[in-house]
């Protein structure tokens, strides 16, 4: 059976479950299906450790009584009837949310645009395996590299499935294959690891192997004699794979849910400069193989691409119908769906690239930190304050010169925002991207 044709049986199984819902007493109901397939195999040293196979169908029904709801979730639908009566009996004695409810109808999309979103090359354990030993001998032929901490490739397909009271019905399929390696450099208590990964929607897009491998093991090398950095106040230089956690913590800050909540430093900056005029931030859910892409959100509404920062302004909320309600807005289709209900997100978001590259960025610092690792979950996002271990390069007269390591990086994200200048090496290689990023002033704790 393909993934089409069991996606529409689970269509049908939705459709079915929101006339339950409907007969069983619910003013208004929907259902969301979230179908998984996943095939995962690991190795180390030179065999196989681990293969995993999974599947699953989840069901969530949420109904609406008045302005009283409630969800229950299961994963089989045989007594529909049962679990709708379930449903909007929790719901009868649930308090009220003024907000909460499901989207307008005429808000609803009428179309799925063609994102290409799904590979349909499937590939077996034996080459996920293939694929897994080539990485991990690719990262072992690096030299300095002494061990393996092993490899692993995987597949996976995510389906999903809505259908409304109001008269909704849809779906569409996501595929997803990913490879990763982590390796070890040196000996004895002078060891340091690291790591590479790429993930892409098809097996096409995904990077070498064997680029993979030698990248993990590259970087671990180069991670070894580390120093700690001299404390003080110096420029920072986020590297690409840390970098996108700093557009996180904005997506996480101007999230409708949490400036209702008033848990955003960003609550009062609507229209506002709220970063250096040479960042510009966009959310497209409409990339073509975009690992964030859908064609519609998490209630039926169709998706376009917001300029969520442009030149520096604050320009958009991520709002979902429930948050759009609270704040006295409209929902630009960003609700995400999960068990208990809707909450607004981000799909593929980016940083726009800046002019210079990285080398010229790195050239213009007489001292400085190259960071290319973040520990912990240090910020604050009612305070915006920002706190973090890190490790990386200590920046010498234009150069990389010196691995760091046991250190502190801390400031405030809306100084951070302001002073933030971006390099011109943009690259999609996760959901959340951003370049290279040279943040001015920022508080080293070292030696």
């Amino acid at each position: 059976m393909t993934a089409t044709t069991e996606l529409s049986r689970l269509e049908s199984d939705a459709a079915a479950l929101v006339e339950a819902a409907r007969r069983a007493g619910a003013d208004c109901c929907d259902v969301v299906v979230a179908r998984g397939q996943s095939l995962g195999v690991s190795v180390r040293d030179g065999k196989v450790e681990n293969t995993s196979r999974s599947e699953s169908d989840d069901f969530s029904l949420r109904v609406f009584c008045g302005r009283k709801f409630a969800s229950v979730s299961a994963n089989d639908i045989r007594d529909a009837s049962a679990l709708a009566e379930r449903a909007v009996a929790m719901a009868r004695v649930s308090p009220e949310d003024p907000y909460q409810g499901l989207a307008p109808a005429e808000s609803l999309a009428e179309g799925f645009p063609d994102l290409d979103l799904f590979d349909e090359s499937v590939p077996d354990a034996a080459a996920l395996a293939d694929s897994a030993l080539a990485c991990e001998a690719a990262g072992l032929g690096v030299s300095g590299v002494e061990k393996s901490m092993g490899a692993g490739a995987g597949w996976g397909m995510t389906g999903f499935v809505l259908a409304t009271s109001t008269g909704f019905s849809g779906h569409y399929s996501v595929s997803r294959t990913s490879l990763s390696a982590a390796m070890l450099a040196g000996t004895g208590e002078q060891m340091e690891r690291d790591y590479d990964f790429h993930s892409a929607v098809f097996r096409e897009d995904l990077m070498a192997a064997e680029a993979i491998g030698r990248s993990a093991g590259e970087r671990a090398v180069r991670r070894l004699g580390p120093r700690q950095a001299p404390s003080g106040v110096v420029p920072v230089i986020f590297d690409p794979r840390v970098s996108a956690g700093l557009l996180g913590s904005l997506l996480g800050a101007i999230n409708g849910a949490s400036v209702a909540r008033k848990t955003s430093f960003l609550r009062e900056r609507m229209g506002q400069a709220v970063a250096n005029p040479l960042i510009t931030v966009i959310d497209d859910p409409l990339r073509r193989r975009g690992l964030g892409s859908r064609p519609i959100d998490g209630e039926g509404n169709p998706t376009t691409a917001l300029r969520l920062v442009e030149a520096g302004e604050l320009r958009q909320w991520l709002l979902d119908w429930a948050s759009a309600r609270e704040l006295g807005l409209r929902s630009n289709a960003r609700a995400s769906r999960g068990g208990s209900g809707t909450s607004p997100s981000s799909s593929n978001a980016w940083i726009e690239p800046g002019k210079d590259d990285p080398a010229a960025m790195i050239g213009s610092i007489s001292n400085g930190l190259y960071l290319t690792e973040t520990i912990g979950h240090g910020v604050n996002m009612v305070t915006g304050d920002y706190s973090k271990g890190a490790s990386g390069y200590w920046i010498e007269n234009g150069e990389l010169a010196w691995p760091v390591a046991e250190i502190t990086i801390a400031g405030n994200l809306a100084d951070m925002y302001r002073t933030m200048i971006p390099a011109s090496d943009l690259q999609f290689r996760y959901a959340v991207n951003a370049p290279t990023l040279l943040v001015e002033g920022m508080t080293v704790g070292g030696k």
